[in-house]
């Protein structure tokens, strides 16, 4: 069964965590690197999993581990063999499932939750490039080749303990034709799709989302679809896009509504974890099912959504 319908039996929204690499940067770890998350699974694992498990306890039902920014050209850039970047992509797994059981081994955290699920992160080709082209789809790579540079990563981790794949901040149509074919590949698998979005109605390179949703929900191991890495304000829009077009349930994880200055790498604007909640209410009522956060969001914002977003769907047991 789908594994986010699951649990959407049991309450009426599913709250996944916030950003990663933007939140260990607060706590002090260094990111600007090429491999940006990734380099701490290198450095510091543990804060990884420490950072998972504060999640947890901020209310989420979905961990999105440390892979977005991983991958085997990546890793062996800095002379790490093909062997070793695997064992460092399921590492990223390993991490959350620690953090998971950790979590779920104290009675008073299951009292009312669903067993927290495990998505492995499957960045785009944009991450790898380092380049800011998972904000436009402006690749080197035809969706062929893309479907190649995938291949050995999702493979990985597809053949680990997370519970579906998370297809995040998709740019371009040719993209998303990739990884759907990749799904198709690995039969036993669900995944996510979610996109990075320009406006109101277009996924980064132009294509209207309304689009990719309706493709989208033709296929039967697409758990999911919708936003992420997008500002909150284009949110309602898209939401409505994507009910139109699909009858999967619609995820959301936009960032905090600051924006990057890549030429100063410094991030502009507030952002304050109350109104983020109070924005998650009115996602919800818009129609999306799975609430969270990307850049710049922390336990505090989702412990704002989880506050906000009370389960009042059917009788939660712990699964």
């Amino acid at each position: 069964m789908n594994p986010i319908a699951r649990i959407l039996q049991h309450q009426s929204t599913l709250v996944l965590d916030g950003g990663l690499a933007t939140e260990l940067e607060r706590r002090g770890f260094n990111i600007y690197d090429p491999l940006w998350s990734a380099r701490i699974l290198l450095e510091a694992p543990e804060a990884i999993r420490q950072l998972h498990l504060d999640y947890l306890l901020a209310g989420a039902d979905v961990l999105i581990t440390a892979s977005y920014q991983a991958s085997f050209p990546g890793f062996e850039a800095r002379g790490y063999s093909p062997e070793q970047a695997a064992s460092l992509l399921k590492l990223s797994v390993e991490l959350a499932v620690q953090a998971r059981d950790i979590f779920w081994r104290e009675p008073a955290n299951r009292a009312g939750r669903q067993r927290p699920l495990i998505a492995a992160s499957i960045g785009p080709y944009g991450a790898f490039l380092a380049n800011g082209a998972e904000y436009t789809g402006d690749y080197n790579l035809d969706q062929a080749g893309l479907q190649d540079w995938h291949r050995k990563r999702w493979q990985t981790l597809a053949d680990t303990e997370a519970d579906l794949l998370a297809c995040e901040t998709i740019p371009s149509w040719p993209e998303m034709l990739a990884l759907v074919d990749l799904l198709e590949e690995t039969p036993e698998r669900w995944a996510w799709f979610t996109f990075s979005c320009r406006d109101g109605a277009h996924i980064s390179d132009g294509t209207p989302l309304a689009r990719c949703a309706a493709f989208l929900n033709d296929y039967a191991k697409v758990a999911g679809v919708g936003i992420n890495c997008t500002p909150p304000r284009f949110l309602p829009a898209l939401i409505q896009a994507v009910q139109d077009s699909s009858q999967k349930p619609i995820i959301v994880y936009p960032n905090s509504g600051e924006r990057y200055d890549a030429a100063t790498n410094r991030w502009f604007g507030q952002t304050h974890a109350e109104e983020f909640g109070t924005a998650a209410r009115e996602w919800r009522k818009g129609g999306a099912a799975a609430i969270g956060g990307c850049c710049r969001t922390s336990p505090a914002h989702i412990r704002a959504v989880s506050e906000r977003l009370k389960r009042s769907t059917g009788s939660p047991t712990a699964a």
